[in-house]
């Protein structure tokens, strides 16, 4: 994945940013990861659709911390304990640890991708998404 850099921020105001805003971030940077990944072979909208959301699901989001976190230097998981404490609200059908979970790997992602674009790709690299479903 190619970092866009659409907006310069110094390291300063990166730390300003809220954890939760770095989630949003995130969100957006993991879902453009996730249809990027589907795109080849071409599909119909509706199977690019159902694939990106069976993986942008907070279930998959947590798996897919679950493996990364091995590979998470001491600064990263300070950021996930930063993202995990920034979400908030009871979601009615998740388990609230897994919307934790979920959010705590956006945020890592959103500041990732302000901070060091070739390390976050390095951590997209781990994420294993199922190769047959990319054929389908």
């Amino acid at each position: 994945m190619q970092h866009l850099n659409l907006v310069a921020l110094t390291p300063t105001e990166i730390q300003e940013i809220t954890p939760s805003a770095w989630a949003y971030l995130g969100d957006a940077i993991y879902e453009l990861f996730i249809r990027s990944y589907y795109l080849i072979p071409a599909k119909r909208s509706r199977s690019y659709h159902q694939l990106v959301v069976a993986q942008v699901r907070a279930e998959s989001q947590a798996h897919h911390l679950h493996n990364l976190k091995p590979h998470l230097t001491s600064l990263e998981l300070d950021i996930l304990k930063r993202g995990r404490n920034a979400a908030f609200g009871k979601p009615k059908r998740l388990d609230p640890e897994v919307y934790q979970q979920a959010t705590s790997l956006e945020a890592l992602i959103g500041y990732l991708y302000l901070t060091d674009p070739q390390r976050l790709n390095q951590l997209l690299g781990y994420i294993e998404l199922d190769i047959k479903d990319r054929k389908n």
